[in-house]
C-alpha cells in the first residue's frame, strides 16, 4: 500500500501522480520500440557502477524505486531477458495508476521477473525488500519534502558492494521553467481543480511573450508531447528542487555516497569547451569536482544531473582496459557501426542536448571499432590488426586513445566477465 504523505503538498504530489501517471506512455507501443535512457541502462550498470568486474553469471537484484509508467524496469528488465542475465528487477511506486500501465507495459514483452510493489521509498527501512544490488531512482529525490531522508532510504537497503544510479534536475538547463512556475502559480493556483489548471496553462503557452525565457529553451518536449501529464509535471509541479552539481556532491557525501561517474562524463569535463591553451592550464589546477561544476556553467544546457554512485567505503574495482581478455562493448551502438560517424579526419562530433563536442581519435581508431564487436578481447583484436601489419606497440597506443575519447562519451565500454 502506498506509505504515508509527509505533509501537505506531498499529499497533492501523489493525487498528482495517480490522476496523470508520469510518463504517458502506451502500451501497445511497446511492440514498436524500447524507450532507452540513463540511469539504468545495464551496459552502464556493469561498467559505471561494478567496473566491469562483476560476473555476469551472478544474479542482479535491482529496485527502481519511483518507477512511475516503467521506462527503467522495463528497460532493464528487458536488458537482463536479452541477455540471458539471472537476477530480478523490483517496481515500486505508490502510483496505482502508473502500476497499471507498467504492469501493461511488461506483460506485452512478456517480462516475468518483476516484482510489484505499491508503497513509498520512503517505507523502504525495516520493510523486508532487498538488499538490491542496484538501484535507480530517476526523477523523484528532487520532488521530496527532505530528499536527504530519502536517499537514506535507498542506502538502507543496498547490498554491499552495490550501487545507485540517480537522476535530479539541475537549474540551468531549466531556465524559464521555474519562471513560469511561477506565473501559473498566480494564473491557476493549486486549489483550483487539475483539469482547469492544465487549460490555463495550455492557453499561458500559446501566448508566452516572445522575451519568455521559456522560448529560448529547446530541452524540453513534455509540454508539447507528454500530454497533460507531461503539462502538469513541468509547469504546475506543487514542489521541485534542481541541484548543481556542488549540492547534489554535498547530498550524496552527506549519505556516505561517492560518484563513480556523472553521466557522461565528457559533459562534465570542462576542457573541450573552452580551446585557449591559457585556460587549459587554469582549468588543470581545480579538482575534479570544480571541473564538472565549471562544466554545468560553461555550458548552461544541463536540466537534469544523472549519476552513477557507491559508498565511499566500497570504491570501484575497474577493469583494466588494457588488459587482452577485456571485452570492450558499444554502450547502445555497436562499436563497429561508430565508423559510419566518423569524419574524414577521423574525428568524431557528438552532440549533447544543441553542444557541439569534438572527439578526437586516432588514425587506427576505424580499424579498432570494426573489430570491437562485444565478443572479441583486447588481445584478439591487437591479433586481427598485427595480421594486417600494425605492431603490438601501435595498436597499445591507438586503443588506450580510442578508449580513453569514447569511454567518457559513453559510447564503449567493457563487458563485465562471464
Amino acid at each position: 500500500m502506498p506509505g504515508a504523505m509527509t505533509d501537505a503538498i506531498d499529499t497533492r504530489l501523489a493525487a498528482q501522480y495517480e490522476a496523470y501517471p508520469y510518463p504517458r506512455r502506451d502500451p501497445r507501443e511497446e511492440a514498436k520500440r524500447l524507450i532507452i535512457g540513463s540511469p539504468g541502462h545495464l551496459r552502464e550498470i556493469d561498467y559505471w557502477v561494478f567496473g566491469a568486474t562483476r560476473p555476469a553469471s551472478r544474479p542482479l537484484h535491482a529496485l527502481i524505486a519511483g518507477g512511475g509508467t516503467g521506462d527503467a524496469t522495463v528497460m532493464l528488465a528487458q536488458h537482463m531477458a536479452r541477455a540471458q542475465r539471472p537476477g530480478s528487477v523490483t517496481w515500486l511506486d505508490r502510483s496505482a495508476g502508473a502500476l497499471r500501465i507498467a504492469q501493461e507495459r511488461a506483460a506485452v514483452r512478456g517480462l516475468t521477473d518483476i516484482v510489484w510493489e505499491q508503497r513509498s521509498l520512503l517505507d523502504l527501512p525495516g520493510s523486508g525488500l532487498g538488499p538490491f544490488d542496484y538501484i535507480d531512482c530517476c526523477g523523484v529525490l528532487h520532488h521530496l519534502s527532505d530528499p536527504a531522508e530519502g536517499l537514506r532510504a535507498l542506502v538502507s537497503v543496498l547490498a554491499p558492494g552495490g550501487g545507485l544510479g540517480l537522476m535530479v534536475y539541475a537549474p540551468h538547463g531549466r531556465t524559464g521553467v521555474y519562471m513560469l512556475q511561477d506565473a501559473l502559480r498566480l494564473l491557476a493556483p493549486p486549489e483550483e481543480a487539475a483539469p482547469a489548471r492544465i487549460e490555463t496553462a495550455r492557453r499561458v503557452l500559446r501566448h508566452l511573450p516572445e522575451t519568455a525565457w521559456f522560448r529560448f529553451n529547446h530541452n524540453f518536449q513534455d509540454h508539447i508531447t507528454g500530454g497533460d501529464a507531461g503539462v502538469h509535471d513541468l509547469l504546475l509541479n506543487p514542489r521541485d528542487r534542481a541541484y548543481t552539481v556542488p549540492q547534489l556532491a554535498a547530498l550524496l557525501e552527506a549519505a556516505g555516497l561517492e560518484v563513480t561517474a556523472w553521466m557522461e562524463p565528457l559533459r562534465y569535463d570542462p576542457l573541450p569547451l573552452l580551446p585557449d591553451p591559457k585556460l587549459h592550464a587554469r582549468v588543470e589546477r581545480l579538482d575534479l569536482l570544480a571541473r564538472a561544476a565549471l562544466a554545468e556553467a560553461l555550458a548552461g544546457n544541463m536540466s537534469v544531473h544523472v549519476v552513477y554512485c557507491r559508498r565511499r567505503s566500497e570504491p570501484v574495482a575497474w577493469a583494466d582496459p588494457m588488459d587482452p581478455g577485456a571485452v570492450p562493448v558499444g554502450r547502445e551502438v555497436p562499436a563497429p557501426e561508430l565508423h559510419r560517424f566518423l569524419q574524414p579526419d577521423g574525428g568524431l562530433t557528438l552532440v549533447m542536448d544543441g553542444l557541439r563536442v569534438p572527439v578526437r581519435l586516432p588514425a587506427l581508431a576505424p580499424a579498432i571499432l570494426g573489430l570491437a564487436d562485444g565478443c572479441r578481447t583486447v588481445g584478439e583484436i591487437a591479433a586481427a590488426l598485427e595480421a594486417r601489419g600494425t605492431s603490438p606497440a601501435g595498436f597499445a597506443r591507438a586503443w588506450r586513445e580510442t578508449f580513453r575519447a569514447l569511454e567518457p562519451a559513453n559510447r564503449l565500454l567493457l563487458a563485465p566477465p562471464a
